[in-house]
């Protein structure tokens, strides 16, 4: 069963879904999860909750603060660290719901919120397990990977531009999220950004919107939630990889990886980094994602029988 729901704490009023198991009764261990870099939940969410769902867990999916169905301004900025805390948020929510055992909460993220995710592991200890899917784990390296060593100087200029243009009261200045062009101006500038971004927003989630604040490429740049990953020990963690990511590429995840102390479990996608939410990829990852949760979170209790997703 899936219902809508909505809560508010420090920040903007957030809405979502609440996946509840068919074949068990509650309390259920529940997952909190959002999504990646502008990204809406109708983007291939739904199909990770129903998996979750069907294995006995329940799954509180909302969008992100200034995106999707949730409120928020300036619309269309990401804040890295005002996203961690809507993480926090979602799960103190979580805990009032009747249906959510609140001594056994997970957390799923995926791209930049797979980052979000190791940061809200290492500080929270409320989460019980986690489980970080092509997760961005360091906002400096990765812009050096994205963006051609003669653009930076550029890039630069203009966020210092946008910064004293704000300061004076002047609306923030926007970016694309995705372009066609390689090349041209964009905040995620690789083609398969630009496909999955394009064909996901016309076929899944038409309220989806191409801009993102320059002011979130700048608060990108400081994000480094792999300097966390020491820290989540003694929670389980879950990182899915794909080894052919160069959005957010795979060797820094595993040099991540293997800095993360035990209990952990790497699982290892073929793929790129939208292949984890499509096809066999999706299988692979959700599956992976799935028996994490119920061997840490179902552990000692009965769970249905689980669906080969």
């Amino acid at each position: 069963m899936r219902q809508d729901v909505e809560f508010q704490a420090d920040g903007p009023r957030l809405r979502g879904w609440l996946y509840t198991p068919d074949a068990a009764r509650p309390p259920f261990a529940t997952i909190v999860m959002a999504h990646g870099f502008s990204a809406v939940k109708e983007m291939y969410l739904d199909r990770f909750g129903e998996a979750f769902a069907e294995a006995g867990l329940a799954a509180l999916v909302f969008d992100n603060r200034n995106f999707g169905a949730s409120d928020g301004t300036p619309r269309f900025e990401i804040d890295p660290w005002d996203q961690v805390h809507d993480y926090r948020d979602a799960i103190t929510y979580a805990c009032t719901r009747s249906e959510v055992d609140r001594e056994r909460i997970g957390i799923w993220g995926s791209s930049y919120s797979g980052g979000h995710v190791l940061v809200v592991g290492a500080v929270d200890r409320r989460v019980k397990c986690i489980v970080a899917q092509v997760p961005l784990v360091s906002g400096y390296k990765n812009i050096l990977r994205l963006v051609r060593s003669d653009f930076v100087a550029g890039l630069r200029a203009q966020l210092d531009q946008d910064r004293e243009a704000r300061f004076t009261g002047q609306p923030p200045a926007m970016l694309p999220v995705v372009s066609e062009d390689p090349l041209g101006p964009a905040a995620l500038p690789t083609p398969d950004s630009y496909t999955w971004f394009t064909e996901t927003g016309r076929t899944r989630a038409p309220a989806w919107k191409n801009e993102v604040t320059v002011r979130s490429v700048d608060l990108l740049l400081a994000y480094e939630p792999g300097a966390y990953i020491e820290r989540i020990a003694p929670t389980p963690l879950l990182m899915v990889v794909a080894a052919g990511d160069h959005l957010t590429p795979s060797d820094l995840a595993l040099e991540t990886y293997g800095r993360a102390l035990e209990p952990k479990r790497l699982e290892l996608l073929p793929g790129g980094h939208f292949d984890a939410y499509v096809g066999d990829g999706f299988q692979q990852a959700s599956r992976a994602a799935r028996d994490w949760f119920v061997e840490h979170l179902l552990a000692g209790v009965q769970a249905p029988t689980l669906v080969t997703a």
